[in-house]
């Protein structure tokens, strides 16, 4: 797993304040206070490019519904094809609770 060489004090204070978050209002202040503008565009970039590869869109479609590069969506589907599943968890879980 790559995550266990970023593994650490910092970055255990960082997941825990996010699942320590009650509603999207407190994440919208929480990330507003810790990222740029365009840190959060490009991790909900990431994430729907995320979404269409594993829905079966093309490369084309996704570039243009989303605006990511090619390297972008390559990276993704990299990811996705050789990660930790850590997109399709994710993707699953608001999927069931859009249900």
């Amino acid at each position: 797993m790559q995550i266990d060489k970023l593994r650490g004090k910092e970055l255990d204070q960082l997941f825990k304040a996010i699942l320590s978050l009650k509603d999207v209002e407190e994440c919208y202040t929480f990330f507003d206070d810790l990222c740029t503008m365009n840190e959060i565009q490009s991790l909900a970039q990431r994430l729907e490019v995320a979404r269409m590869l594993m829905e079966g869109d093309t490369y084309q479609r996704i570039e243009k519904d989303t605006g990511a590069s090619t390297a972008t969506i390559s990276r993704v589907k990299r990811c996705i094809n050789y990660g930790n599943d850590g997109y399709k968890f994710a993707l699953d879980r608001v999927a069931e609770e859009k249900e």
